[in-house]
């Protein structure tokens, strides 16, 4: 991971990132109460928002998050609500951990990496025989430009993996972009 934007993520963290809302999503708890709770893994977890609400409704509950301001905000969070969950700095594409998920939780993680088929990877590895990746992403409205942000190849990419395209919610964010959340299952 690039120090630099390390570096300027934990700077966000000085103050409220405008991504960080602090607000459950309803399609969070649209698969909460359609799903057993299990264990989860919150890939970009932030200050853990949702770590807190998985944990609240009965998951076993791991966050990670290469911004370590965001992690030491997190475990505060945690242990002012009495709530148990693991919390690990570290690189969505590249950590090691001994366990498997039912769910692998994105908001906004993919989007912004610039090395998505590590992630994927990484991905393949985390989530169990049938398990779910829940993802929200923007698009971006030029491939060719920098920047965060969906494009078909990523899309493309996905569907390469051992992946099924369960369903697909397309809308805008806050910036009126295109944006989306995906629901994969994990082919056994």
């Amino acid at each position: 991971m690039n120090f630099l934007r390390r570096l300027k993520f934990n700077l966000w963290y000085l103050r409220k990132p405008a991504w960080d809302s602090g607000i459950t999503p309803p399609e969070l708890f649209q698969f909460i109460q359609s799903h057993p709770a299990g264990r989860a893994i919150d890939l970009g977890c932030g200050t853990g928002t949702n770590v807190i609400t998985l944990a609240k409704t009965g998951w076993h509950v791991t966050g990670i998050d290469f911004a370590s301001r965001a992690i030491q905000i997190a475990r505060r969070k945690l242990k002012k609500q009495n709530i148990s969950a693991k919390l690990l700095v570290g690189d969505v594409t590249n950590f090691k951990i001994d366990s498997q998920f039912e769910l692998a939780l994105d908001i906004g993680c993919f989007h912004g990496l610039e090395n998505k088929a590590d992630y994927l990877t990484q991905l393949e590895r985390l989530l169990a025989p049938n398990g779910f990746w829940l993802m929200y992403g923007f698009f971006k409205p030029d491939p060719h430009l920098p920047g965060p942000g969906l494009v078909h190849s990523d899309l493309e990419m996905i569907s390469a993996q051992a992946l099924t395209l369960l369903s697909r919610s397309d809308g805008f964010d806050k910036k009126e972009r295109p944006s989306a959340w995906f629901l994969f299952q994990k082919k056994k």
